[in-house]
């Protein structure tokens, strides 16, 4: 094997991953709308499996903007759903909080009364 055809293998390597990716992330999108009927996403998958570059190109060329937009609609969803359980959780202990539960470990005798001036502390900065 010369270094050409290492090169060259390296090369097809590399369009047949992102083939793939290409193929998925649109299998993805098939799914991800829910506006497109069941028979619809049957023949956009058929197209793919029986002309894969045709399908491709036309599913890119038919769909690629809602394509982009879906992408970004289920970005924002997930980012919004993050932020709220974000929110729920930071929300959970106020600093009065943090401070009745340090006190509880003072008093059981978990921590010393050092570590519980520096948990009070910390708690209310």
């Amino acid at each position: 094997m010369s270094f050409w055809d290492f090169i060259w293998l390296i090369f097809i390597s590399y369009i047949f991953i992102a083939y793939l990716f290409l193929i998925f992330s649109i299998i993805t999108d098939l799914f991800r709308d829910h506006e497109l009927g069941g028979g619809a996403k049957f023949l956009w998958i058929a197209f793919l499996i029986f002309l894969p570059f045709l399908g491709v190109l036309s599913y890119l060329i038919a769909r690629g903007r809602s394509m982009t937009e879906r992408q970004v609609a289920s970005l924002s969803r997930a980012k919004a759903q993050q932020d709220q359980y974000i929110q729920s959780v930071a929300a959970a202990s106020s600093p009065a909080d943090q401070i009745a539960s340090a006190k509880t470990l003072l008093d059981a005798g978990t921590i010393t009364a050092a570590e519980y001036q520096s948990l009070k502390a910390k708690a209310l900065a």
